[in-house]
């Protein structure tokens, strides 16, 4: 009978999926030592020393990364050291390595010359070597130093003076300016002590900082490539900068006759300004009131706001015209005297005055 998935005891359940994400990040964290999939080949070499190789620094084959170190470990009197190398190259039996200095601030590499026929498997020491190295050699040089007893080496170098005291003068100039050197020596022994401990730490910093040297080296090749890769526009850009300039100057020669004149009136121009500085200056401080007045005329509406002032004489005294008989008589009178002295014209006159409050309006 099958047991529905509900019902079914999650404690198995659990310990499956469990094993299962285990096994699968398992595979994940070891992916690139899986033989079927990184593509590399595991490959050992016997050292004398390990002469500062690391482990994950380069392998390479005629200056090419071909590889990397994986391990480092004491064999015995001797280091054995297991690297990878690509599944496309081919070592043969005879392959030789060699451990070299990457950079003098004690990076490495580790270098290999194929050789041979067949397929390597192990390289022994009697095919390996290793290289000088700066920073320990320089450490060494100051323990040797602050060993040297220097008022033993300025008695032994008195003595030998003394000794060759009834020398020829070449002998004896020459003894007698090692004897001022031992005195020079001895009297700066706290110096050199001191320069030789400050050595040690320069070297030492720069040991550190190996990788920020090695960044700024690789950020500088690149530079230079993109340099080197834009060689040709450059140039090209340089040529025509100078031809720019050989025409621009034929041009001047050219027109100098215009030119000249030109400047010289942009030269009076430029005086008149400055004579008239005060003027530009008052101008332009008169000039924002009104901008602002013309903004209030025009920001109504669809229209100006403005009032015109003086257009029209309007008289001192305006009277309306009465309602007696006797003005109208009178007016009539004057209106028959007018229209006997200047025609009907000046009737028709007298009429609309007569009708109109302001006489002066048609």
């Amino acid at each position: 009978m099958r047991i529905p998935f509900r019902e079914r005891n999650p404690v198995p359940i659990a310990l499956t999926a469990f094993a299962a994400i285990a096994g699968a990040l398992l595979v994940a964290l070891n992916l690139e030592n899986l033989p079927l999939v990184n593509g590399q080949r595991t490959y050992t070499a016997d050292f004398a020393e390990a002469a500062g190789l690391k482990a994950d620094e380069e392998v390479r084959i005629a200056g090419v990364k071909v590889g990397k170190v994986t391990g480092l470990e004491l064999a015995g009197d001797h280091v054995k050291v297991t690297f990878r190398v690509d599944d496309e190259v081919r070592l043969g039996w005879k392959t030789q390595a060699a451990i070299k200095i990457k950079t003098v601030l004690g990076a490495h590499y580790l270098e290999l010359k194929p050789d041979g026929g067949g397929r390597l498997k192990h390289i022994p020491r009697e095919r390996t070597s290793t290289p000088f190295e700066v920073v320990p050699a320089i450490g060494e040089l100051s323990r040797r130093v602050e060993q040297i007893d220097t008022a033993q080496l300025a008695k032994s170098f008195d003595v030998l003076s003394d000794t060759f005291q009834n020398s020829p003068d070449e002998i004896r100039a020459a003894l007698q300016g090692l004897r001022r050197l031992s005195h020079t020596v001895a009297s700066r022994d706290d110096e050199l002590h001191e320069l030789a401990d400050r050595a040690k730490d320069v070297s030492r910093l720069l040991a550190d900082r190996n990788q920020d040297f090695v960044r700024l080296l690789r950020d500088g090749d690149q530079i230079l490539r993109e340099v080197q890769a834009r060689r040709a526009v450059i140039h090209q850009l340089l040529v025509n900068t100078v031809a720019l300039t050989q025409q621009v100057n034929a041009l001047i020669k050219e027109n100098e006759a215009q030119l000249k004149p030109m400047l010289e009136n942009l030269e009076r121009v430029n005086r008149i300004l400055l004579r008239n500085q005060e003027n530009l200056d008052r101008m332009i401080k008169l000039f924002a009131p009104f901008t602002r007045q013309f903004a209030d005329v025009t920001g109504s509406g669809r229209w100006f706001d403005a009032y015109l002032q003086n257009i029209l004489p309007i008289p001192a005294s305006i009277q309306a015209p009465s309602s007696g008989g006797g003005t109208q008589d009178g007016a009539g009178a004057r209106s028959g005297t007018g229209q006997r002295q200047n025609g009907g014209r000046t009737g028709q006159s007298g009429d609309r005055q007569g009708n109109s409050v302001l006489p002066f309006l048609p």
